[in-house]
């Protein structure tokens, strides 16, 4: 494979968020596949994490369709207890619960992969994006040396909605991806929480990968009335009741639930579709929020700029455009 070199020592500095300044690519190094149910359909689904060409991006295909459907922020079609992208003008063209993987793989610094699956949905495994991480661990990744872009944030931009929650992008002084993120759930085993980290592949590895997504009991018969959380278990999601938590082997973490909502910031803003420089802050942010947040900076040209190895072969570009 010309062009490629192995990584051997982990995956080096360039995770979610890591100056983008070297001519470095990361895709997996081979295949490798998984089985398991889908959190809102209930159905057993198969995935298979692929290597894809280079400059592809992150694309989700449906075998069963023959669709494929890229990782992008403007896809995203629904933000209800999950992430899910899709076709426009075709509704059965979609793939929900992107969020954990997109996650992993945007923290481990891949920046091409096609992610294949035989149904609506990412198998939810265990809540986390530990499981993930690990099916990349195993594949193994390789580096491609080509232009691997960074998103710059260079004006603060921020979203809100009606019920308190607010979420926001502003510069960082520093080539990097800092977050600060509250949670306030009020009277139950939640309550209030907060979370500031740089995001890193280290970081993401040892703080958030194993942060399992949670909901109220109260909610769970609603949610399955409305179809969804079809295959929602004790087995994938921390489930509370007031002051109680009903997992019998509790939490991995006191501040489990806001390392989940940290984790799913990392998954929705990979959408983006480069790293992102900047700063995020947020309180009580969700899937909706966090989508939102990636429409109001990419609509207006003056809110970023590509920096890195993307920006020179621009200049380079327009350069031989004007001679």
């Amino acid at each position: 494979m010309d062009g490629f070199a192995p990584l051997t020592h982990g995956y080096g500095p360039q995770g979610f968020g890591a100056a983008a300044h070297g001519l470095t690519r990361r895709r997996l190094a081979s295949s490798i596949g998984c089985r398991g149910i889908g959190l809102h359909t209930g159905r057993t689904i198969s995935l298979t994490l692929k290597p894809a060409p280079l400059g592809s991006g992150i694309v989700f295909h449906r075998t069963d369709l023959g669709l494929d459907i890229p990782a992008r922020h403007d896809l995203v079609v629904e933000t209800r207890l999950c992430t899910q992208i899709g076709l426009p003008g075709d509704r059965t063209a979609r793939v929900g619960t992107i969020e954990h993987v997109m996650a992993a793989l945007a923290a481990a610094g891949i920046d091409d992969a096609r992610v294949e699956l035989d149904g609506p949905e990412v198998p939810i495994l265990d809540g986390s994006a530990a499981p993930f991480l690990f099916l990349i661990d195993c594949a193994g990744t390789v580096e491609h040396y080509a232009p691997r872009p960074a998103i710059e944030v260079l004006r603060r931009v921020r979203v809100e909605d009606s019920h308190g929650g607010w979420a926001e992008l502003s510069p960082n002084p520093e080539p990097a991806f800092d977050a600060t993120l509250s949670i306030d759930f009020g009277e139950t085993a939640i309550g209030r929480q907060s979370l500031s980290m740089r995001i890193s592949v280290e970081s993401f590895r040892r703080e958030l990968a194993e942060a399992r997504t949670f909901t109220l009991a109260e909610d769970v018969a609603r949610l399955r009335a409305a179809g969804l959380a079809q295959g929602g278990s004790l087995a994938n999601a921390v489930v509370v009741d007031g002051p109680m938590i009903l997992n019998p082997g509790g939490l991995r973490r006191p501040d489990e639930f806001v390392r989940h909502k940290m984790l799913d910031v990392v998954g929705d803003l990979a959408l983006a579709g480069a790293p992102l420089l900047a700063r995020f802050t947020g309180h009580r942010s969700g899937h909706a929020l966090n989508n939102q947040l990636l429409l109001a900076l990419m609509q207006d040209a003056r809110n970023w700029r590509f920096t890195g190895s993307q920006a020179m072969a621009e200049a380079e570009r327009e350069k031989l455009v004007a001679a």
